[in-house]
């Protein structure tokens, strides 16, 4: 990211499942900030966010789709994603006591904070609350 790049922005698994569920309210909202994000390439995400994606679109989205669509998705997604490491889980643990998080929850914060973001958007964590100097945003409040 270069001086003039705007700031990274996280994208939770949530979003991304509601910007591809044509049948959910939350979908214009979800898919117009998807959107914006890769125009400004400010984009960001994990590869537990990619793991949880891939199970939701094959198992649990109303529509589900197909391993093979699936994958697909997680092909593009995939280039925005920050690696994972033992030093990261073991970050996230140590956020997850101090903060009262769960595990799952912390993961995505320190992958957030990881890829310089300053936003996370997410319906999973209290809006309006900074983490790691990561601001929580709720896309859809």
């Amino acid at each position: 990211m270069s001086v003039d790049s705007p700031p990274r922005s996280f994208v939770d698994t949530n979003i991304f499942v509601y910007a591809l569920a044509g049948d959910d309210a939350r979908q214009p909202v979800a898919a117009q900030l998807v959107d914006t994000l890769l125009a400004e390439d400010s984009l960001a995400t994990s590869v537990q966010v990619m793991q949880e994606l891939y199970a939701v679109l094959t198992r649990k989205a109303r529509q589900t789709f197909s391993p093979a669509r699936a994958l697909q998705y997680l092909e593009f997604v995939g280039r925005f994603a920050t690696p994972s490491d033992y030093a990261l889980v073991r970050e996230a643990a140590i956020l997850s006591s101090q903060q009262t998080l769960s595990i799952w929850d912390a993961l995505i914060v320190v992958s957030a904070a990881r890829a310089g973001a300053e936003v996370l958007y997410t319906e999973g964590l209290q809006h309006g609350r900074t983490i790691l100097g990561v601001g929580i945003v709720n896309p859809f409040r």
